[in-house]
């Protein structure tokens, strides 16, 4: 009576981690949210319009006022012309965005490439659409795909790609380079992309992100995702936006009428406030993340982790077999929070076939304090694993 996709699908691993976190009293390095409640001032307008405002069902595309502020700071900072009436979508969070897109772009048959390492709702997702997805590996360091492994895996069957950068769990932004080629082969195999851009504001080191969406041939065959929680640190928000020229945007919106309808009014008007009004937050936040980023890479470092290069996201990762630590990542995942305290991700939980067992992803989004202890405590882990 169940569908096959989901008879027996596993718990996510972001919630069995964060569980034996609760369990044994771990720092929770595992799931990914940061520490502190995230900006005041656009808290306070949320909490302004919930009692002010109205709290009966806003447009089902979303509020007039957060889809101009959508369209306006995708204009200041990734320079994309957006239409707020025809282009845009707001949903209840990315992850209902990724669903309204999968459901209204694929019909049964139609292949999808997928990107491994990749977040868990695509495959299920894909699937219940009737979608066959075919699987590039990204291997680490650098976690980048070429010409060869596109070719491999598009088709005259294949009808969507999925991407994700910066790139959840890695940590890597996809270069201009790698983009180009995307692009390339998207156009000449007439394929829909849709972009899961939800990190798109946690880039480091002087990067900008660039879309996609932004390349040659790829405005009218874009679905570009975003999300307030990441954008503004509150990940419990769940406020997406969809954006796509208006006979994709059309089908986005169809689809996610029927799935959630609205997202509530008083977050909407949050979001669209902090977005035309606290400015100062997109320079302020990823440069505090940045020095969050550092902290750990120094700590772990001198406890003698090898730890691979962080360009975006929340997260960075340490490779096991380079450490010196003969344990799958599982494994030492699992004895890590177990019996020392600190609760990390295995990075082959990303992965749907071919896994790579010997990297450990960990979040920086915490205070320095928070950090300092997971490094003492994953220093004695090395010394006793």
């Amino acid at each position: 009576m169940v569908h096959p996709v989901f008879d027996n699908l596993p718990t996510t691993i972001f919630e069995r981690m964060s569980g034996l976190a609760r369990q044994y009293g771990a720092i929770n390095l595992g799931q990914g949210f940061p520490d502190d409640q995230g900006p005041l001032p656009v808290r306070e307008a949320a909490a302004r319009a919930l009692i002010e405002g109205s709290n009966q069902y806003p447009p089902m595309r979303g509020l007039p006022e957060l889809r101009a502020a959508v369209a306006g700071h995708y204009a200041r900072t990734q320079d994309l012309a957006l239409d707020p009436e025809s282009e845009i979508v707001v949903t209840s969070g990315a992850t209902e965005a990724l669903a309204a897109a999968f459901t209204s772009l694929i019909s049964p048959g139609d292949e999808v490439v997928l990107f491994q390492p990749l977040y868990d709702a695509y495959l299920p997702l894909v699937r219940r659409a009737g979608g066959v997805p075919r699987l590039v590996k990204l291997s680490p360091p650098h976690w980048r795909f070429d010409r060869a492994m596109l070719e491999a895996a598009f088709s005259d069957r294949t009808r969507m790609v999925v991407l994700n950068s910066p790139l959840n769990p890695a940590g890597v932004v996809a270069p201009d380079e790698d983009l180009a080629l995307l692009a390339e082969v998207c156009v000449r195999h007439d394929v829909v992309a849709v972009c899961d851009e939800v990190w798109e504001a946690v880039v480091f080191d002087g990067r900008r992100h660039r879309p996609l969406m932004s390349f040659p041939g790829m405005r009218q065959r874009t679905v570009k995702i975003g999300s307030a929680g990441k954008l503004f640190g509150m990940t419990g928000w769940k406020v997406g936006f969809l954006c796509a020229a208006p006979p994709l945007a059309r089908a986005l919106a169809a689809a996610h009428q029927f799935l959630t309808f609205t997202t509530p009014p008083n977050l909407q008007a949050g979001v669209a406030w902090g977005l035309d009004n606290h400015r100062a937050w997109f320079d302020d936040m990823p440069a505090n993340l940045q020095r969050s980023r550092d902290r750990l890479t120094a700590g772990l470092r001198d406890a003698g982790y090898v730890v691979l290069e962080s360009q975006g996201t929340y997260f960075l990762n340490v490779d096991l077999a380079a450490s010196g630590i003969a344990l799958d990542d599982v494994t030492f995942c699992e004895r890590c929070v177990t019996e020392h305290g600190v609760a990390a991700i295995p990075v082959s939980a990303f992965f749907a076939e071919d896994p790579v067992t010997t990297v450990v992803r960990l979040c920086f989004a915490k205070a320095d304090a928070t950090l300092d202890e997971a490094v003492r405590r994953l220093a004695a882990a090395k010394a006793a694993l």
